[in-house]
């Protein structure tokens, strides 16, 4: 539902895609959150949940102090659900549900790739973007790639793990549909994660067969192989309603993915070097969640690719990089705070590898150091964990994936402390659900509103959208 979930109406090209697909993660994290606690008498925290509540709390101190609450809000709020989702699916993978995860994750991926190729093969709807193409249900071809990539070691994972033919079958036209969809999106941070994360997974499979000596698993390895190479084929050799002005646009792509002299590469430079300047003026709280863009524009002197000189404001909502955000925008201590969640995830996912006794242990481990190296090195050139399909996803792969670590802290709740949890926790998701089905219902009414008092209410649903805003303002409304 998260990769598919999208809106026709054009007016709005970015947050018809990514509205959508935050009520789907606020109202999923929500439930889940609300089963879990209705039974929990305590809660166990290991050193990755104190370090993740830490990053939350600065997060939303942040909000606090947000010059736009409304933007600060609305990132918060994507932050949270992540983090409910992270620690409902490792809750849920302890009770035996890991496999259904991680094969969930791998099936969106697929998901999200068929779509993309859907539009780059001449399906067409309107509930594709005609900018940033093959994007399919993401409205863009990057946002799209990051999550293929992302999910990537886990349709590995699948397809080593699987139990029948079928499945094995399965995986492989699920590997040849988004290595086709991964050539045709000219990602240039998706071919390096992917880069990083394959030599990973490459080199974990190579050890695993000296380790083991499965025959099983070295036929399953060959099949990966060929059906990679097949989608690759694929794309190169099968005509497409892409229209790119180069001749050789696949080739340009992989030989400047990282020119840094020009183009997008010598724009992100410039870009960090000004959000960093952002930060050393906000070191512990940044301007806020959500509050790039705000403050972004004085921190700017000359020309710079990231502002829209029409309008006078950034292009983007966010930097081009998550860690560039947060840093930014929730201050030093919450990035590391960030940094060493990943790192212990990592660190515990290796050391699972390393002490397996069976294949299926040591693949959960390298499935899931792969997919955290990626998701690193893609944060690093995009923003990837602040978008809601990203955030869903990854965590919930996160989640299941991670091993049991000791617990540091353990806190049992009383009958009232949890009815008033679970209330609270009520009362945040359901704001965060209304106020995404707002947006959606706003951009519905505006897309057809004729008369003043159907703008008003369009605008009375989403005060902080700039097109009803600036429609709203305008002289004769």
């Amino acid at each position: 539902m998260v990769v598919l979930a999208a809106t026709p109406y054009r007016l709005f090209d970015l947050d018809r895609f990514l509205v959508p697909k935050e009520l789907v993660l606020h109202a999923a994290a929500l439930a889940l959150a609300l089963l879990g606690l209705r039974r929990a008498k305590a809660f166990e925290f290991s050193r990755i949940d104190l370090q993740l509540a830490l990053y939350l709390a600065l997060s939303f101190t942040s909000a606090l102090f947000a010059a736009d609450h409304w933007l600060s809000t609305r990132a918060l709020a994507v932050t949270l659900s992540g983090a409910g989702v992270f620690w409902a699916s490792r809750a849920a993978a302890g009770a035996g549900a890991r496999r259904t995860i991680v094969a969930a994750a791998a099936a969106a991926a697929v998901i999200s790739a068929a779509a993309a190729l859907a539009q780059a093969y001449g399906f067409t709807s309107d509930l594709f973007s005609l900018h940033r193409v093959p994007g399919g249900t993401f409205g863009n071809r990057n946002f799209m790639a990051h999550l293929v990539v992302i999910c990537s070691p886990a349709l590995v994972l699948v397809a080593i793990k699987a139990r029948r033919s079928f499945t094995v079958a399965a995986c492989a036209v699920g590997l040849a549909i988004i290595s086709d969809a991964l050539v045709l999106s000219r990602s240039r941070a998706a071919y390096l994660g992917l880069a990083a994360g394959a030599g990973l997974l490459a080199f974990g499979l190579r050890r695993a067969h000296g380790r083991w000596n499965d025959p099983k698993l070295a036929l399953r390895i060959k099949y990966i192989a060929l059906s990679v190479a097949a989608g690759i084929l694929a794309a190169l050799t099968l005509p497409n309603t892409l229209e790119w002005k180069s001749d050789s646009p696949y080739l340009d792509t992989v030989t400047g993915v990282v020119n840094y002299q020009k183009g997008s590469g010598h724009g992100r430079l410039v870009q960090y070097g000004r959000t960093l300047r952002m930060a050393a003026a906000h070191p512990l709280l940044g301007v806020g969640p959500g509050n790039w863009a705000v403050a972004y524009p004085k921190f700017v002197e000359n020309y710079d690719r990231s502002i829209d000189y029409h309008s006078g404001v950034t292009i983007n909502p966010w930097p081009s990089s998550d860690w560039m955000a947060i840093i930014s925008e929730r201050g030093v201590p919450a990035l590391a705070a960030l940094l060493l969640v990943f790192l212990g995830l990592l660190r515990g996912a290796w050391r699972r590898a390393e002490e397996a006794a069976g294949v299926d242990d040591y693949m959960e481990g390298l499935a899931l150091a792969a997919a955290l190296v990626v998701t690193v090195i893609v944060a690093c050139f995009d923003a990837v964990l602040l978008l809601p399909a990203p955030a869903f996803i990854a965590w919930a792969l996160f989640g299941a994936l991670a091993p049991a670590s000791p617990a540091l802290r353990y806190v049992e709740l009383s009958p009232l402390v949890r009815r008033r949890l679970v209330q609270a926790v009520a009362l945040a998701g359901a704001a965060a659900v209304l106020r995404s089905s707002g947006q959606v219902a706003a951009m519905a009414l505006y897309s057809k509103a004729h008369t003043a008092a159907q703008f008003r209410h369009a605008a009375w649903l989403d005060p902080a959208n700039p097109r009803i805003r600036a429609r709203w303002a305008a002289p004769g409304r």
